[in-house]
């Protein structure tokens, strides 16, 4: 059996909870503690009841319901996870928790987990695309898997994708397809992948990810692999502690990457390129994998570290192409692609097709730098020009403008053709309204 706990938290339980699983064939089930009635095998030695939090509790990779399905217990109290005590959320959102969960309620034009990402007021992105304001007036819009261009109206086929890592407002590009089934005690990952450039093999990427509920608790399974410092870095966590074995430096003059990795119980291996194969042992007892979340490929739908398992923090998405995944959860079956049978993930951001130039397509105007980040393109624009290929003047009068405008106590800026005036609400007056 297995199950994580947590004691941090400002108060003490003792949890004694009896449960009819194997009842026949080992008896009864205690957690916490053991009633004193109870007799108990000499080689038990002495047993002290455990204070402190117990979450997620499973016998023989079946969740059991540790309230729900209890024969009978006693001082068993809810367990309030304090999370929101370290304030969390960002741009002035509101921190609400109970015993299961926690959440962000976001102001006006904030969104994401943590209220970390700003929205456009007036979305002019299409098909599911989202949008980022890149001005009080502008907006970029981050394509969804299979779609490109300005407004992502450009649909595009990809075969082999390209991924930018963390692009300048905090997102990462990324594929999701379905939770792989059945890599509880067997797995084998096979992939290749391409560097953007010699440097993105340095800024700590991730991969690909899949584990538990996102909460960013310690315990929690998952199964990652990235890069950190020019090497390839392979870790997963059963639950008794995060096992990790890092390959050694990458022949950046290889232009295609090989990487083959697997887990059996507790042993996994990692093979890269022409590299011997290096293997390395979890800690614990514990043999299995449960991870119920998406399989992530090249980053994750919000890139935040303390949204994942700690063990399993990777500061960026990947930059490059990553192409030809393949799985499989038995040594006697075939590789297969993740996701449906043709592989198709279930959604994805900012991916483009390995090679492909989005910005080939695209002309900025007066100056203006055509941007691109996976299947994302956008134009930026030079001080004084505004709209999607930068063909707009700003006016002296809008928020964008530089220098901005010295309008005073309320006054109202007026553009005019050399300069601006400013209209002074009742009980103020001066040139630019500074006068009571």
């Amino acid at each position: 059996y297995s199950f994580s706990a947590y004691s941090n938290t400002t108060k003490h339980y003792f949890l004694m909870i009896l449960f009819l699983f194997l009842q026949i064939t080992f008896g009864s089930i205690f957690l916490g503690n053991v009633p004193v009635h109870e007799e108990v095998h000499r080689c038990a030695g002495q047993i002290y009841g455990y204070k402190g939090c117990v979450r997620d509790f499973q016998v023989n990779n079946k969740e059991l319901f540790i309230i729900d399905e209890a024969l009978g217990g006693r001082n068993v109290e809810n367990c309030n996870v304090p999370i929101c005590d370290y304030h969390p959320c960002h741009n002035g959102g509101t921190c609400t928790s109970d015993a299961e969960n926690w959440f962000c309620e976001c102001p006006k034009l904030y969104s994401g987990k943590l209220c970390q990402f700003a929205t456009c007021d007036e979305n002019p992105c299409g098909n599911g695309a989202t949008c980022f304001p890149k001005s009080r007036r502008d907006a970029v819009c981050l394509c969804p898997y299979g779609r490109s261009g300005i407004l992502c109206s450009d649909a595009i086929n990809i075969s082999q994708p390209s991924f930018s890592g963390t692009d300048v407002f905090g997102y990462t590009s990324f594929l999701a397809y379905s939770a792989i089934p059945s890599i509880t005690f067997y797995y084998e990952f096979r992939l290749k992948f391409q560097l953007a450039n010699h440097r993105s093999a340095l800024q700590d990427n991730l991969i690909f990810f899949t584990g538990q509920k996102g909460q960013g608790l310690n315990g929690d399974d998952f199964l990652e692999l990235g890069l950190r410092n020019g090497r390839v870095v392979y870790s997963y966590n059963l639950g008794s502690g995060t096992a990790t074995v890092v390959s050694k430096p990458l022949d950046l003059t290889l232009n295609i990457h090989v990487i083959h990795l697997g887990r059996y119980l507790q042993k996994g291996w990692l093979k890269v390129d022409d590299q011997k194969n290096k293997t390395v042992t979890s800690p614990g007892r514990l043999v299995g994998l449960n991870v119920f979340s998406q399989f992530y490929l090249g980053g994750y739908r919000e890139y935040t570290p303390e949204l994942l398992p700690k063990g399993s923090r990777f500061k960026n998405g990947f930059q490059g192409c990553i192409f030809d995944v393949q799985v499989r959860n038995s040594m006697n079956r075939e590789f297969k692609s993740p996701g449906t049978p043709e592989g198709h993930p279930n959604s994805g951001r900012s991916v483009g097709q390995c090679k492909d130039s989005p910005c080939s397509l695209i002309k900025c105007r007066n100056g203006g730098k055509c941007i691109e980040s996976g299947s994302t393109v956008y134009c930026d624009c030079l001080t004084g020009w505004k709209g999607a290929f930068c063909t707009e003047t700003v006016s002296v009068c809008e928020p964008e403008h530089d220098p901005p405008h010295l309008c005073k106590q309320g006054g109202t800026c007026v553009p005019l053709p050399k300069g601006y005036a400013c209209h002074c609400p009742l009980g103020t007056t001066g040139t630019y309204c500074e006068q009571g």
